[in-house]
């Protein structure tokens, strides 16, 4: 069991940290690209009304739950008036009230619409409805196309497609003929549909939608039902037959009941207007996650304060440039000072850019080192002796500084972020090296280091990796997992099999002169 204890592990960390990238982006629409934008519609209702005396007393029937929509926002304009938003079977009601309205009344409301693909329309089957009371020859009539449209259909969901295409092409001869009214309008069509599917036992309901078109005035509603096949309530188009809602339709309301209802007033209406808008795809997946209910949205780093995520944007990065030493020195066999040394350099790059990083980073320590070998004449301790190299690392930078404005180079100027601290580790660490092992070994790990702060830089300073890791800090698990793996590689480095490759080609010509 112990020899399946890291595989599983790894394996473990993989899952809970792909899982849960994969739920923000699929459930929640979280954007794994920088600067993405997501489309979004507004629609507002126009209510307008002429006050006959009284108190008024305006009802709005507005959406609460949308299939393949979420409501991100929404507002109320209303001057002089009370608001209450009262909860109906299906839907919700704006109430405004108001004791003397005086003139031609208006009151606006405004809904930012954001599609979303999960769709949560699933409710609980009402039970078989009742059949309504027909007369003769209606019920005759009734029960014959009900017979004729269940031989012809499959389930649910096929009888009411057949049963609209039947009334919508209706033979004069036929059964269907006596309840397909020529005069008749699309709402009153939806409500013979419901009373036949009531006939059938079925239950259904109707519905009132709205044309999603940019730019679009005075839009007007629309009327579709809805058939519940056991398991969630499917839409029928009225007139064709159609199953599903279009992508640029939106349920508004249920039920046979009006949109408005106004007391003490004439005259009223409400119209629709529709517009598209185009927000940053990750505020509103924020927004959309907090319609939801989304209990992980409430521990995203989105919701740290401003000043905290920027610096989490940088933190959250060292786990990567650290992978990347880890895989460079045990697989490809890169020498450095020091373990995580070059990420921290490569963090130093962040400010200065690679460019100029490697150039002043290249100059400091070549003048550091110098200024170390002079100081190992006055034989200090090792304290002291690192403080006086922190001071020198310190003047140089100030008189690189003063020289690169001087001469016109701002961007020597970033010395000054340049953390002292690891340029005089990295001169003392050298110095060492340079010592014991000659100056080959340092100029090799020296040059190691700075090759591997620039590949890790190359990672760290990637605004995709950087968006990917702030805002699905569950990768870091991934990451984790990909470290433990590299942490078992005991194979041969990449360096040492061409090292061992040339020993090996040297050996040759040895044993061949050996076996002649």
């Amino acid at each position: 069991m112990r020899r399946f204890h890291l595989p599983i592990l790894i394996v473990l960390l993989s899952t809970i940290g792909l899982g849960i990238f994969a739920y923000k982006v699929i459930a929640l629409d979280m954007p794994v690209m920088p600067g993405a934008s997501a489309e979004t519609w507004q629609v507002e209702a126009r209510v307008r009304y002429q006050p006959t005396g009284g108190a008024a007393n305006v009802q709005l029937r507005i959406p609460d739950r949308l299939p393949n929509f979420a409501i991100l926002d929404e507002g109320f304009v209303s001057r002089g008036y009370g608001l209450n938003t009262l909860r109906g079977q299906d839907d919700r009601i704006a109430q405004w009230t108001t004791r003397q309205p005086r003139g031609e009344q208006v009151l606006y409301y405004r809904a930012t619409l954001y599609r979303d693909s999960d769709d949560r329309s699933d409710a609980d089957y009402p039970g078989p409805v009742g059949a309504p009371e027909w007369t003769e020859p209606y019920r005759s009539a009734a029960d014959a196309l009900i017979e004729d449209v269940r031989s012809r259909s499959s389930d649910i969901q096929t009888f009411a497609s057949v049963l609209v295409n039947d009334l919508a092409h209706a033979a004069p001869a036929s059964n269907a003929a006596v309840f397909a009214d020529d005069g008749s309008d699309r709402v009153q069509r939806s409500q013979t549909l419901i009373e036949l599917l009531a006939t059938a036992r079925i239950p259904a309901r109707m519905v009132t939608t709205l044309h999603l078109r940019d730019g679009r005035r005075d839009i007007r509603p629309e009327t579709w039902i809805e058939v519940h096949n056991t398991r969630r309530w499917v839409p029928i188009h009225p007139l064709s037959g159609e199953i599903e809602y279009p992508d640029d339709v939106v349920v508004w309301a249920h039920g046979s009941a009006p949109l408005l209802e106004v007391s003490n007033g004439r005259d009223a209406e409400v119209r629709f207007a529709v517009s598209r808008g185009v927000q940053d795809a990750l505020t509103t997946a924020q927004r959309f996650g907090e319609t939801v209910n989304a209990q992980l949205m409430e521990f995203s780093t989105l919701n740290l304060p401003l000043g905290t995520q920027n610096t989490y944007r940088v933190l959250l990065m060292v786990p990567l440039g650290a992978m990347i030493i880890v895989f460079l020195r045990n697989v490809i066999g890169v020498q450095t000072f020091g373990t995580f040394m070059p990420v921290l350099i490569a963090l130093s790059f962040r400010e200065t850019q690679l460019l100029a990083g490697i150039i002043l980073f290249t100059l400091i320590v070549s003048l550091g080192l110098a200024v170390r070998f002079y100081l190992e004449h006055l034989r200090l301790l090792l304290v002291p002796r690192l403080a006086a190299v922190v001071s020198v690392v310190i003047m140089l930078m100030l008189g690189i500084s003063i020289l690169s404005h001087q001469l016109g180079f701002e961007r020597a100027l970033a010395l000054s972020l340049f953390p002292m601290v690891i340029l005089a580790m990295t001169i003392e660490r050298m110095s060492v090296v340079w010592e014991e092992h000659g100056p080959s070994d340092a100029i090799t790990q020296g040059i190691g280091s700075l090759a591997v702060a620039a590949a890790a830089y190359g990672l760290m300073a990637n605004r995709h990796l950087e968006h990917l890791l702030f805002v699905f800090p569950e990768l870091l698990l991934v990451l984790l997992a990909m470290t433990l793996l590299l942490g078992r590689y005991t194979g041969y480095r990449l360096s040492e099999l061409f090292r061992f490759g040339r020993m090996q080609e040297a050996m040759q010509p040895s044993r061949r002169s050996e076996d002649r």
